[in-house]
């Protein structure tokens, strides 16, 4: 929501709050036309210790704090912190009232009064404090809204550009050209090789249809893959690939890891040093933590459209399919690029 609502919704708050104060003035009043200097200082001062202060720091603690922590789903400390924030403006409250009634020799002395005044302002904080709740879900809840139409518009653009980047005629092109090649001499690699190939396209076709699938097939597809871009180079240490821990059972997303391998593939222009290319999984109890590194000449800028799924789709993807579940991180040293993302097993 813009900043300029906002801001006017809190201000239409304090507004009515004021408006509310005035009406109690005119009760305190009453009749009187001229109600001398002195009343009007005690009262404007009561409404502001009654009232005001104690209802702005309910409000604004209500409205960032445990509006917060009610979104975490932590309603047992957001009760018993509610229930301390409003007692605590209670106290406040209550203090800086009789030390001013004090000041202005007004009785007031009384235990019983003091914690009758004490709770009434708590109550009143609360009130505050549910109206403050009100107005953060409302902002929240229309920026949801926002948020998944537009999420809704960035799908449509991530899935065109995940069926652009899972039909890389290049790639293609490329793989088929060297198995054309290893035909002519060993026939038996060659269709070792277009079996893999057969069985990536079918995962194309087939298994990223589906909001998950097991991450041994994920695996198996990274797998054939990456043995498929070996083929392009005689350096054998080219690509060092590591899956460690169990991935029986566990599921994921299609197509999670494969735009930031294609990338690394693409823009890794020597294809004769070691380990031009790291790719490592490690799986564990609590998450999944894939790193992706490639080499690069310095000379070679990488530009967003030119490096298959752009950063920003697949960002956008990661927050659709994992919102707050996955932690990405991108890094352009040098001649290394690297990225490192860990998923949260639900």
């Amino acid at each position: 929501m813009k900043k300029s609502i906002v801001a006017f919704l809190h201000i239409g708050f304090w507004v009515c709050y004021m408006l509310l104060a005035m009406v109690i003035l005119a009760a305190v009043f009453g009749n009187d036309a001229n109600p001398d200097e002195k009343r009007m200082e005690n009262v404007f001062a009561i409404i502001l210790f009654f009232g005001i202060i104690p209802s702005a720091i309910s409000f604004y603690l209500f409205y960032f704090f445990i509006f917060s922590r009610i979104k975490k789903n932590k309603l047992t400390s957001s009760i018993l912190y509610g229930a301390l924030i409003c007692f605590g403006s209670g106290m406040i409250g209550s203090t800086l009232l009789f030390s001013y009634t004090a000041g202005s020799k007004c009785e007031s002395d009384s235990t019983t009064t003091t914690i009758g005044v004490t709770l009434f302002i708590s109550f009143v904080s609360f009130i505050s404090g549910v109206i403050a709740l009100v107005i953060q879900g409302f902002i929240t809840w229309l920026d949801e809204i926002k948020l998944k139409e537009m999420l809704k518009q960035k799908t449509l653009e991530t899935e065109l550009a995940l069926v652009k980047s899972q039909l890389d005629p290049h790639f293609l092109f490329n793989t088929i050209n060297n198995i054309d090649v290893l035909i002519l001499k060993d026939a038996e690699i060659a269709s070792n090789y277009l079996n893999k190939l057969s069985d990536i396209l079918r995962f194309m076709l087939y298994e990223t249809k589906a909001d998950n699938i097991l991450l041994t097939k994920e695996l198996e597809y990274i797998e054939k893959y990456v043995e498929l871009q070996k083929i392009r180079t005689n350096n054998v240490h080219y690509v060092h690939y590591t899956v460690t821990g169990k991935a029986e059972n566990k599921t994921i997303a299609p197509m999670v890891f494969i735009p930031f391998i294609e990338n690394a593939f693409k823009h890794t222009n020597n294809k004769k040093v070691e380990n031009a290319i790291t790719i490592r999984i490690d799986i564990k109890s609590e998450t999944i933590e894939f790193v992706c590194e490639n080499k690069f000449s310095i000379n070679n800028n990488i530009k967003e459209e030119e490096s298959g799924l752009g950063n920003e789709l697949i960002r956008k993807r990661l927050n659709l399919i994992y919102p707050q579940k996955h932690n990405l991180k991108v890094s352009n040293q040098n001649d290394l690029y690297s990225v490192q993302l860990t998923i949260f097993n639900e």
